[in-house]
């Protein structure tokens, strides 16, 4: 019997066996193999036995090959080289499917969350199991940020189960880690944590903590009239995500130029007054009232223009917003970096931008950050051209 299990287990490998080594062997199993192989005197406690000698002496004996003898005994072969090789293969193929994903492929910085999965392995050792876990945690993470709603009713609305998101769940986790790793903070380590990362996705976030900054805008319902109101008189108004909600987009506007600073706003009010083009904040990380007044925006037919900071965070920010709304990054090529480049700050870390496939390397050569500020004069001489050649500026 050990001879034959140790040749099922040779051939069960899936390679080519020609030799198979055996024992330790007591002297009851040394004189089986003895008379199997008709020799004439007893191996020893180890020995080898050619598999091609066997298939000879089987054959002629029970008139059957080595493999059909050990199936008879053992049960059929398995092999496990074909079996390493499609699991390689469906390995490959699953983190292929992750590098591709739309969500990942929207912003590079997930790159870096896609490299922790892949080094955490797969789940349960299952790449099927894997793929349906990550896919849960990037219909999640695709949906944010959210428009203010508790964690339990995201987690029915996307994954039909409200406690998919509870602390301590695998999806929770996924989704966390993505989002430590899209706004380059450390994983949270405690409750307090965890919720603030949510919050700044616009989970758990209530209707009136979550403001956004616009001017020259004029709509209808509650939140247009307030955003009226505020055009008329050349201030900036200041919206709750409620009010939002409360919005009519009808009439939107042809083009939207959307800010990553708040002064950006104050000049342009200064500038333009009751002329200000549409002009909208995300004021940094967009929250939840910024995400929906610029979808509501661009649902209605406006198209939406980004420009932001030329570091790595406001690279990443572009990038997320852009994923977001549908807004196109403005002004935010290599030259416009170049063209702006005069002793800034070190420009931290950089991650690709999907509009650019130059931009992040030569940022990462030079070093040195352009702030929206330096270029806010020159951004604003362009509305004023655009606002000129469709007869909405003096």
């Amino acid at each position: 019997m050990p001879l034959w299990k140790a040749v099922h287990d040779r051939m069960s490998s899936g390679r080519q066996v020609s030799r198979v080594k055996i024992g330790p062997l007591d002297e009851e199993q040394r004189s089986a193999v003895a008379d199997l192989l008709g020799a004439d005197r007893l191996p020893g406690e180890y020995t080898t036995v050619s598999v091609a000698m066997l298939e000879e002496l089987l054959s002629a004996s029970v008139g059957a090959g080595v493999r059909e003898v050990v199936t008879s005994l053992l049960g059929p072969l398995d092999d496990r080289a074909a079996r390493r090789a499609a699991g390689a293969a469906e390995r490959s193929e699953l983190w292929e499917w992750l590098v591709r994903h739309p969500v990942v492929v929207a912003q590079p910085v997930l790159r870096e969350w896609v490299d922790a999965v892949r080094r955490a392995g797969l789940i349960g050792g299952s790449a099927e199991r894997t793929r349906k876990e990550l896919d849960r945690a990037l219909r999640v993470f695709g949906a944010l940020p959210a428009t203010g709603v508790p964690l339990p009713v995201l987690a029915e609305d996307l994954l039909g189960d409200p406690h998919a998101l509870d602390e301590g769940t695998r999806c929770a986790g996924l989704v966390l880690r993505a989002l430590a790793v899209l706004h380059a903070v450390e994983l949270p380590q405690d409750a307090q944590e965890r919720r603030a990362l949510w919050e700044s996705a616009g989970v758990v976030e209530d209707e009136l903590s979550s403001v956004v900054l616009a001017a020259g805008l004029r709509l209808s319902g509650v939140g247009g009239r307030v955003l009226r109101v505020c055009a008329d008189g050349g201030h900036v108004a200041a919206l709750t995500l409620a009010q939002v909600r409360a919005t009519s987009f009808t009439g939107v506007p042809r083009d939207v130029w959307v800010f990553e600073n708040p002064s950006v706003l104050a000049v342009a009010v200064t500038r333009f007054g009751t002329s200000c083009p549409p002009v909208v904040c995300a004021s940094g990380w967009p929250n939840s009232a910024v995400i929906a007044l610029l979808r509501g925006l661009a649902a209605a037919g406006s198209a939406l223009h980004y420009h932001g900071d030329f570091d790595g965070e406001g690279v990443r920010i572009a990038a997320h917003v852009a994923a977001r709304t549908g807004a196109e990054p403005w002004r935010m090529a290599t030259d416009d970096y170049l063209r702006a480049l005069g002793g800034g700050t070190p420009v931290g870390r950089v991650t690709e931008a999907p509009w650019d496939s130059r931009l992040a390397d030569v940022m990462r050569e030079h070093g040195s950050a352009v702030s929206e500020e330096r270029v806010t004069a020159r951004l604003l001489d362009e509305l004023e051209e655009c606002g000129r050649a469709v007869g909405g500026l003096p």
